[in-house]
């Protein structure tokens, strides 16, 4: 199993200087997020354009994957977020992931701009089309798209991402099939059960369910190669006791664990520093 950390909180230097401490200190990956304006939440923190902090942190890292937890998709232009998320793979030498999903309901980013106030449901189907639009991207071709929300004229992107394609992995909700299904197409999971929040944590069991039920419904789809289950949360603040929790997800088929901080009244840029120093866990 590898180990991810998220950079929650911190200016866009801390955050970067994170992403370096991360490589430095062991850990397998460093994510940033993913909002614009989330209200009140926090007292107002600031966010930060994740392709660009990605795009930094690639210039000062050579080792550990890069991504974020989660890229709204639905939010985004297909064709500017193909055109940044292939700069960025292009930037790090193929280390770029994508764990997407369909946006917090309180992002102003939705909630603000006639046309993306959308309901779950069309947040989905746009999902899919944005997806399925950066699969087309990487093909070299040049294709017009016509999806369910989602219809454009003619592009090319000549240039193809390092490995072939960037690596997807989109969050679903256990044990929703349609939603698990979605993951199943592509090449990884971040697992939320179903009626919780992100800060909600996973057990060995919950884990040990979805892989067994993804290696039962794999061969429906197209997927090939490896398929990662990546669970985010805290550790316990015990080296010892931090081991035996990532051992047991290991154990359970969990290929990534994702260290989520994301209470800004004690995840200060401070203290994540600190746990980052400390490296991941030994299994």
């Amino acid at each position: 199993m590898k180990f991810g950390f998220v950079g929650s909180f911190g200016t866009v230097s801390q955050h970067v200087a994170l992403a370096r401490a991360c490589e430095d200190h062991g850990w397998d990956g460093f994510l940033t997020w993913d909002g614009i304006d989330l209200g009140d939440w926090g007292g107002g923190i600031p966010t930060w354009d994740p392709f660009a902090i990605l795009a930094a942190a690639a210039t000062v890292t050579e080792r550990i994957t890069l991504g974020a937890m989660v890229f709204a998709l639905p939010r985004h232009r297909p064709w500017e977020l193909a055109q940044r998320a292939l700069t960025v793979d292009h930037l790090s030498g193929g280390r770029l992931v994508l764990p997407v999903g369909v946006g917090v309901l309180d992002d102003h980013g939705f909630t603000s701009v006639p046309g993306q106030e959308r309901g779950l449901r069309e947040r989905a189907e746009t999902l899919d089309d944005v997806l399925a639009f950066l699969a087309e991207s990487w093909t070299g071709e040049r294709f017009a798209f016509d999806g369910t929300h989602v219809h454009t004229g003619d592009f090319r992107f000549p240039v193809a991402p390092v490995r072939g394609r960037i690596p997807v992995w989109p969050v679903a909700s256990w044990p929703s099939a349609r939603s698990m299904g979605r993951a199943l197409r592509w090449d990884g999971v971040v697992p939320q059960l179903r009626g919780t929040t992100a800060e909600d944590p996973l057990t060995p069991d919950d884990v040990a369910a979805i892989v067994a039920w993804a290696a039962e419904h794999r061969g429906e789809t197209t997927t090939q190669g490896e398929w990662d289950v990546v669970v985010q949360g805290k550790l316990p603040a015990d080296p010892r006791e931090a081991s035996e929790t990532a051992r047991g997800m290991a154990m359970a088929g969990a290929t990534w664990w994702i260290e989520s901080w994301w209470d800004p009244a004690k995840a200060t840029p401070e203290l994540l520093l600190e746990k980052v120093r400390q490296g991941p866990p030994r299994l």
